[in-house]
């Protein structure tokens, strides 16, 4: 393992060639702009102190897991983050706290993307929900008029809870290599998170971890 850094921005780069001819990148935090804090944030304000201790980056509750590969629905996420909570919280209280973590899309990165799908086969894989998937289409369509421009921009997007499988697990990289009949030694894997980083790993794909830098600044 080796870490670059510069003044500006860092990354992990493991095995990285010129020999990829497809991308896989992340959605938050790679692409879309984040931040964990505000909905650990959101959530004490709603009375839950300890929201910290279920969700995070790095680590999280299975309901999170479950709620990420479909296998329960919105509202019964939304019953099960009630219990932890007043009477009198709504159900778009919590729908706005858990989305409170979703920011922007900045534009550079759009034209980033167009300039690559020019050269590469790029993929979106998103550990997502179905809440945070309509969140986030509404930021889209909030900036760019089409809350749909991620699937026009990709050959492909993939989000956890439509697929029922999540990331890091090598079932979910394996369906997407099958489906899209690509070879993970020439695949690009994009993403901010260590762990799924270590997954797609294993499986042999050249990997960056974006560590607080802007992927514009890995293709320059």
């Amino acid at each position: 393992m080796h870490l670059i850094n510069y003044s500006k921005f860092h990354w992990y780069f493991w095995g990285m060639t010129s020999s990829y001819n497809a991308i896989i990148f992340d959605l938050g935090g790679v692409i879309l702009n984040i931040d964990y804090n505000l909905v650990v944030a959101s959530f004490r304000k709603l009375g839950e102190e300890h929201f910290d201790e279920l969700y995070a980056k790095s680590h999280q509750d299975k309901i999170f897991d479950q709620f990420e590969t479909g296998k329960i629905s919105a509202a019964e996420f939304r019953k099960y983050m009630k219990a932890f909570l007043a009477d009198s919280i709504t159900e778009d209280d919590i729908n706005k706290a858990w989305n409170s973590m979703l920011l922007d899309l900045p534009k550079h990165r759009i034209d980033l993307l167009f300039k690559l799908k020019d050269k590469y086969r790029i993929f979106l894989f998103s550990n997502t929900n179905e809440i945070h998937l309509r969140g986030f289409r509404k930021i889209i369509e909030e900036t760019y008029v089409n809350p749909n421009l991620l699937e026009t921009i990709f050959h492909k997007t993939y989000y956890s809870h439509l697929i029922g499988m999540r990331k890091p697990n090598a079932e979910a990289f394996q369906f997407i290599l099958d489906e899209q009949g690509l070879n993970a030694k020439q695949t690009l894997f994009i993403d901010d998170s260590i762990q799924h980083i270590e997954g797609a790993k294993k499986m042999g794909f050249q990997t960056i971890h974006i560590v607080n830098a802007d992927i514009i600044d890995i293709f320059r």
